[in-house]
């Protein structure tokens, strides 16, 4: 039947709250669209009736010009199956697309693909190409393309998966058949609900992932022009972009600014004109000189602990920590009491999957508690404890220097050590060689994607989490395909991991946006990207 098993779970996703809204705060209900025909069609119709549009194309009001979007990290790579960092996948999501796209209802709509299919069984996905489709090299996007991103991206071509959902073993793709030049079949080794999202994976030109040298070439709005590493990424507008009408602005470069003040004094100076991570007091600086929108994050915040330290290992010392936190002045002092407060790597927004454990350790601290289990762990007069912190990121900075003073108070001596991004990435997220650390995984469109990397051998669990009834639990909700029973296993591992007080988990953060007031069109999404195709001056 088509689509059954996608449609199945997009409807339970639906009746979730929507994580975002569209530019000025105010809220869309979610509408299941299987392609972008209708907002081509609804785009087209505000270009007719908005706009003087010349005999040659050009000339039309609110296109053309050149914005710089201030970022806080440096790309960890312009390959779009290599890229890990939050930081670089959403300014790749204006360079490349995959079958399937996001859309900024919580909706997964089709991109490079025009139409897809899904078997009775789930085991087998076909998908039509969109015609027209082309590279920014000025080449149709082929069969042969999308079979070999998929083969890559699964690890089909060379036995490693660069998306590890979308490999046989994690109950990905087995075999990509080419029915004819614009239809594609995808075998899968299981049947999933969530599998489909990860059909975002870039398509890129076959054999261009074999040159490291290689400039990117996607199919996105925006084409690549130049990196130049801690300094900027600049993008060109695609003349060929599938979708009538979009993007408005000719160059968007975004510009790498390591430090929050930077970052205020550019905005001030004018020489940013979107910066995507405010802090609650920059944004109560910047009221009145710059629009100022906030949202709902896909970011979960933690103190993120390491497990396999040799203090750490001990799980009172573990759960001492997530007493000793008062979660609610965190929230209030970094975020003005406008984020979520949470203890499970799960969104509240997503309702049915969601299992409030705030009761568990707390949301206002307990020093006391905090004492008395160190003391039964063999730590009477307390423990040293090292926090490690993205110094580019300003709401972990000063999210740490709360969370230092609550932790001192309960005898966890803490010293809080600021660290570049490239050696946090290196050193903390890969190497794994720390005790603590302050910073955000980001979700994607389906409730088990945090989830997910808390296995014992998941490549990303790099706080080190060991407990083989999660990883039992986790196998259960990937196979099952009822969505009741799959909520209930997602809730039990959310149990679980606080029991053992694998992390100590804080918030889900507010997305809070200055921009310069001649823009208009910013649009927020469920997923961490900054989709510049819609943005544009009034």
């Amino acid at each position: 039947m088509k689509r059954r098993i996608s449609v199945y779970f997009m409807t339970a996703l639906l009746l979730m709250t929507a994580l975002g809204g569209c530019a000025g705060g105010t809220q869309k209900p979610s509408e299941d669209k299987s392609s972008l025909e209708s907002t081509v069609a609804e785009n087209s119709q505000a270009v007719q009736s908005s706009q003087e549009t010349k005999a040659d194309g050009t000339g039309e009001a609110g296109y053309g010009g050149k914005v710089v979007v201030g970022i806080q990290q440096d790309m960890d790579s312009l390959d779009p199956h290599k890229a890990t960092a939050a930081g670089t996948k959403e300014i790749l999501f204006n360079i490349f697309e995959g079958l399937v796209k996001p859309d900024p209802d919580g909706n997964l709509i089709n991109a490079v693909a025009s139409d897809y299919s899904i078997s009775e069984d789930g085991l087998t996905y076909t998908f039509t190409l969109r015609e027209g489709v082309k590279f920014h090299n000025g080449n149709n996007v082929t069969a042969e393309d999308v079979k070999y991103s998929l083969e890559r991206a699964s690890g089909l071509l060379d036995g490693t998966a660069l998306i590890s959902s979308l490999s046989a073993a994690k109950g990905g793709i087995t075999k990509v058949d080419i029915l004819n030049d614009n239809t594609v079949q995808v075998s899968v080794s299981s049947a999933n609900l969530e599998l489909i999202y990860s059909f975002t994976a870039a398509i890129i030109p076959a054999g261009s992932g074999e040159d490291p040298e290689a400039q990117p070439v996607g199919t996105g709005p925006f084409s690549f022009v130049s990196y130049k590493p801690q300094e900027s990424i600049v993008l060109k507008k695609n003349p060929d972009y599938w979708q009538q009408g979009l993007p408005y602005l000719d160059e968007v470069d975004f510009k790498i600014v390591n430090s929050a003040d930077t970052a205020l004094l550019e905005l001030q100076g004018g020489s940013i004109d979107i910066y995507p991570y405010l802090t609650d007091s920059q944004a109560t600086e910047l009221q009145g000189k710059m629009d100022v929108l906030s949202a709902p994050s896909n970011v979960v915040q933690a103190l993120f602990l390491n497990n396999a330290d040799p203090v750490l290992k001990d799980v009172k010392v573990r759960q001492a920590i997530c007493y000793a936190l008062d979660r609610d002045s965190v929230n209030d002092f970094v975020f003005g009491g406008n984020a979520a407060v949470v203890s499970c790597a799960m969104l509240p927004t997503m309702q049915s999957y969601y299992e409030d454990l705030n009761s568990v350790y707390g949301t206002s601290g307990n020093a006391e508690k905090a004492k008395e289990l160190l003391a039964e762990a063999g730590y009477p007069d307390g423990i040293d404890f090292t926090i490690q912190v993205p110094s580019n990121y300003e709401v972990h900075m000063e999210t740490a220097e709360v969370v230092a003073d609550q932790l001192n108070a309960a005898n966890i001596h803490t010293t809080v050590v600021p660290v570049e991004w490239e050696t946090w990435l290196s050193d903390v997220y890969n190497g794994r060689k720390y005790q603590g650390t302050i910073s955000g995984i980001t979700t994607d469109m389906t409730p088990g994607y945090l989830l997910n990397r808390f296995q014992t051998e998941s490549s990303k669990n790099f706080v080190n989490y060991a407990n083989a009834k999660y990883d039992e639990t986790y196998a259960k909700a990937a196979a099952s395909l009822d969505l009741t029973e799959k909520a209930g296993y997602y809730k039990e591992l959310q149990k679980l991991m606080a029991e053992d007080a694998g992390t100590a988990f804080l918030s889900v953060p507010p997305i809070t946006v200055a921009i310069k007031p001649e823009l208009e069109g910013y649009t927020f999404y469920p997923v961490y990207v900054q989709d510049m195709s819609v943005v544009k001056y009034k």
